[in-house]
This record gives structure tokens, sequence and C-alpha cells, in this order.
């Protein structure tokens, strides 16, 4: 158990009770009556600010409020959770259709990570210079390019219209908490100016969109024409990290869903 961190910690919030170890390099501690948790790693500067950014949306994703932040320490308020009902995803669906309602100024911007994947957060002109200079970036990471070039070249006509809106940027369902109050919490984000498809194609690549969260999203904000077929475009840009992270079979789905677009 490392314990530099802890002594950070107790500097910050006084006196901490017991840690106990969660998934990776995450920490829940005792500290003042109330529960933390301390996450030790890389882009924490970046995942606070866009911890921030969702909670300043009114009636967005609830977030855990951030404590404490270092370059390489994140301490937030635990969130306490139960167990996954219908009304949880009906939260998510309404909150998550208030997030993409808001406009966001440009495409990109926003975190300099997804994940543990290092990403160039310059904000684009438009869509089609945002996704494909992501997709270029990725694709060269993981010796994909001749797979990915011939998509980033029909991007203009492959996305959909409308503005940039605020993204999650890293919304897959280990990013979100079902809680005790009925809502659906979300952490980890990679925030930036994107199309609000991204997100949803995000959540559905491991694992399938609830019927309930699709109608409580559609009710807020409608999808245009087509956003299923579309999913899996938006979801090679998140296949891509993947692969550069762990290669494998996230390589080989990436070069398929390239293929199926060129």
């Amino acid at each position: 158990m490392p314990t530099e961190w802890l002594a950070r910690l107790n500097r910050v919030v006084g006196p901490t009770g017991p840690v106990r170890r969660l998934a990776g390099n995450a920490y829940a501690v005792g500290a003042g009556g109330r529960i933390l948790v301390a996450k030790l790693g890389t882009g924490l500067l970046d995942e606070a600010d866009g911890l921030r950014r969702l909670g300043d949306v009114p009636g967005a994703l609830p977030v855990p409020e951030v404590v404490h932040v270092d370059p390489d320490l994140l301490v937030t308020v635990w969130v306490a959770q139960a167990a996954r009902t219908l009304r949880h995803d009906e939260s998510l669906g309404r909150a998550l259709a208030a997030l993409h309602s808001a406009p966001f100024p440009l495409w990109g911007g926003g975190s300099s990570w997804i994940g543990a994947c290092p990403v160039d957060p310059s904000p684009w002109p438009d869509a089609a210079a945002f996704y494909g200079a992501r997709l270029s970036e990725l694709a060269a990471r993981c010796g994909l390019e001749d797979a990915v070039d011939p998509v980033v070249s029909r991007l203009s006509q492959l996305l959909p219209p409308g503005q940039p809106a605020l993204l999650h940027g890293d919304l897959w369902w280990g990013n979100v908490l079902f809680g005790e109050d009925g809502r659906s919490w979300v952490i980890d984000p990679s925030v930036h100016g994107g199309h609000p498809e991204e997100d949803l194609a995000m959540l559905a690549l491991f694992g399938a969109l609830p019927d309930a969260l699709l109608r409580a999203y559609m009710e807020v904000r409608p999808l245009d024409m087509g956003w299923e077929t579309r999913a899996a475009l938006f979801q090679l840009v998140p296949l891509l990290v993947h692969a550069v992270l762990f290669g494998g079979s996230y390589r080989a789905q990436a070069n398929a869903i390239a293929r199926r677009f060129a």
C-alpha cells in the first residue's frame, strides 16, 4: 500500500481512517465523517476540470464533488450506490440529453486524455476536421493508417449535421455509478466538444443501450435519422484508443469498422 499520497491527503482533509482499495489505482478513504475516493495516476487535472464542467450544466449528469486535485492525485466524495433499476436508466437518459442540449463553442478542446491514452486537445473549426485529426492520430499509433485514412477522407459525408455539444467523452458503463438516490452518476470524463451521438455510441460499445434510457433521452432531445447506423462510426475512436493501449482484438475490431466506412 503506497503511503506518500495518504500523507498528502492527511494534510488536505485532516486525519484519515481505514483505506480500502477499489478498482485500479483508486482507494476509498474515511475522513471527517465521510468517505472519499482517492485516485492516483495521470491526467487528473483534466479529469477534475471535466467533472466541474459537467457539474455546471443544469439538469445534466450528476458527478462526485471534487475535494482536492494535484497532477497525480484526485480526491472526490464517495457516491453511495445501489442495485441498478429502471429509474437509473431513465435518469441517465434525461441527464445525458440535458448535457447534449448545452452548446459548446468548439469541436475538440477539453481533455488531453481518454482514460490512460493521451490525445491532442486542439480545437478544430468543424466536425470533420476534429474527428479526422483524432482518428488519424490514433491510427498512426497502432498501425491502422491504411484502414482509417479512407474513412477520414469521407467524414464530411459520413458525419451528421449539428453543432458541437459538451460531451462526457469516455462514457462506458464502467464510468456510470447507480446511486442510492435513484440517479445515475458519472466519473472519469474526457470532456470535449463533439457530436452527441459520440457519447451514446461509446455507451453502446460495451453494453446495449436500454430502451428506457433511449426513451427518456429522446423525450428531451430527439435523435437524428440513421443514428443507429452511425454508432459504429463513432465507436471507431474508442476502439482505436483501446488498440493503442491493448492491441489484440480491439485492433481487429477497429480495422473491421474502418473497412466498413471506407
